[in-house]
């Protein structure tokens, strides 16, 4: 196969919902479908005891959520399916915005009975940013839902997006019948099935008396006025207004019993972009580039706890990736070679001799990378929109076990590293200061160091108000300011300086009094 048709079967996607949505479970049955497992695990279930494919850390399968976004491929009709399960709680958010710039479309998984909700509306603000073309699946419909049509209406109005359904469900709860799929012009039956796969029955035309054989006069009867209306409501279905993310097509189904799953990944891959160009702050990257290019998205340490491994996850952007050739580490300006490169299903890697464009490869780290390095064959530029946020919960760490300090500073330093949380270390003191998103972090981190780590750490509240990144073309007024706040000073893991402020009064008065110094609320600028 050509270096072209490669690129144009690739289908990378992330997975985003608020949490509880189902999107894990869609994981799991997209995964189901694609032959790449045999049985689905449940995200939380005493009675079963396989856990989800895609929440493979410890944490995870106790909590029942998705902490980290995970990554899993295969093959599915002539595609190479790339799949990212993003977290949707909300504390976790960062991550889930840096793996958007590493996908080029997305699937929105939306409760049919609590309709679009905080998380999804956020998620969707950084999809319309980056103009990412965006899929609603509406789960659950095997419980009592909202009428479809007032769900379709919350999705325009909440989502900022046009919708056009390509299939559409009789009834729901109790009285769920299955759905019409508008794409493929089928019939597809409900039967509760959490394992096996449902088979469509085509039908080309709603008004065969065979419908009212199978579902009943009377859902036959309100299915053909449905279908009218939608007809009549919805412009006809353009890719192309797909393509360009004005218009979300909108699927019907229950994740959890395997119903309105095959659709939706039929129609994806159908309609669903190949890898897209890449900017970059010097030029856009095309993916049919010869040159390799790609950028770390993502950083993981301890993939393998007994190995105490650290995986940077890279986006291919351009050109073929290969196995123990040399690429130039644009920040460090060095050439380094990758003798064991990993393709991924979630926690399991197999070692791959080449990627194209749209695959994430997996290279094992010792700290050479940071989140959003770049890699390319030797041409110096630098892929754009991987910053860290200023936090917005702050608290000191402190050792709790001192035979275990070098287990801890290890532990940190590569916990750091994954971008989930920051470290500030005090210029006062030299003490330790975590933070972060959302307070659930801080648990995760506590729980990650004592399980992968040994080590045992205790917070200790910090009032702040806010980090923010120092610049300034003015040395005398800089130091003349770090020489005043010294108290407020830290210095982040890359030792740059940060202010951090106790007030938003503090803050504003440090900005009106110091005008030549520059405050910046996230670490790009």
């Amino acid at each position: 196969m050509g270096f072209n048709d490669e690129i144009n079967r690739r289908r990378t996607f992330a997975i985003i919902s608020h949490p509880d949505a189902g999107k894990t479970t869609l994981t799991e049955k997209l995964l189901l479908f694609g032959g790449a497992i045999h049985v689905a695990g449940a995200v939380k279930s005493n009675k079963i005891k396989k856990t989800a494919t895609s929440d493979f850390m410890e944490i995870e399968k106790q909590r029942g959520i998705s902490v980290a976004t995970s990554v899993m491929g295969f093959e599915y009709n002539g595609c190479k399916v790339n799949i990212l399960d993003t977290p949707g709680h909300q504390d976790f958010a960062e991550d889930t915005f840096r793996t958007l710039t590493a996908v080029d479309s997305v699937i929105i998984v939306v409760d049919s009975a609590k309709g679009v909700e905080a998380q999804t509306r956020k998620l969707m603000e950084v999809c319309r940013m980056r103009h990412t073309p965006v899929i609603v699946f509406i789960n659950k419909l095997d419980r009592p839902s909202k009428d479809p049509f007032e769900l379709l209406d919350e999705v325009e109005e909440e989502l900022k997006i046009k919708v056009r359904p390509l299939s559409w469900p009789i009834n729901n709860g109790p009285n769920f019948k299955g759905v019409y799929n508008l794409f493929d012009e089928s019939l597809y039956l409900f039967e509760p099935s959490k394992q096996s796969l449902e088979e469509g029955i085509a039908i080309k035309n709603v008004n065969d008396p065979k419908v009212d054989k199978l579902i009943g006069e009377s859902f036959a009867s309100d299915l053909r006025g449905e279908l009218e209306l939608v007809e009549g409501v919805y412009p006809e279905f353009d890719k192309q207004t797909y393509l360009d993310a004005t218009v979300a097509p909108v699927f019907f189904g229950s994740a959890l019993n395997n119903f309105g799953v095959r659709e939706l990944l039929n129609c994806f891959l159908h309609i669903a972009p190949s890898p897209l160009p890449s900017q970059a702050d010097e030029r856009i990257i095309n993916p049919y580039e010869e040159k390799f290019s790609g950028f770390v998205f993502k950083i993981h340490a301890n993939m393998d706890p007994n190995h105490r491994n650290r995986l940077a996850f890279v986006k291919v952007c351009s050109g073929k990736f290969e196995r123990n050739t040399n690429y130039l580490h644009v920040r460090h300006g060095k050439n380094m070679k990758f003798s064991s490169p990993t393709a991924f299903m979630a926690d399991k890697k197999s070692i791959i001799d080449e990627a194209y464009p749209g695959d994430i490869v997996g290279i094992p780290d010792s700290g050479n990378f940071k989140i959003g390095d770049t890699l390319t064959e030797g041409e110096k530029f630098h892929f754009k929109g991987l910053p860290s946020f200023s936090p917005e919960l702050f608290r000191y760490i402190e050792n709790d076990d001192p035979m275990k300090s070098k287990q801890l500073a290890k532990g940190i330093d590569q916990l750091m590293d994954e971008g989930v949380a920051q470290l500030f270390v005090s210029q006062l003191n030299g003490r330790k200061v975590i933070g972060t998103v959302g307070a659930l972090q801080f648990e995760v981190i506590q729980y990650r160091l004592l399980h992968e780590y040994g080590a045992k750490c205790r917070y200790e509240p910090i009032n702040l108000y806010k980090a923010c990144w120092l610049e300034s073309s003015d040395a005398k007024q800089l130091d003349d300011f770090k020489q005043r706040k010294l108290q407020y000073m830290a210095k982040d893991k890359f030792g740059r300086d940060v202010f951090m402020a106790d007030s938003s009064y503090m803050l504003q008065m440090a900005q009106d009094n110091f005008s030549k110094i520059k405050f910046h609320f996230t670490s790009e600028f």
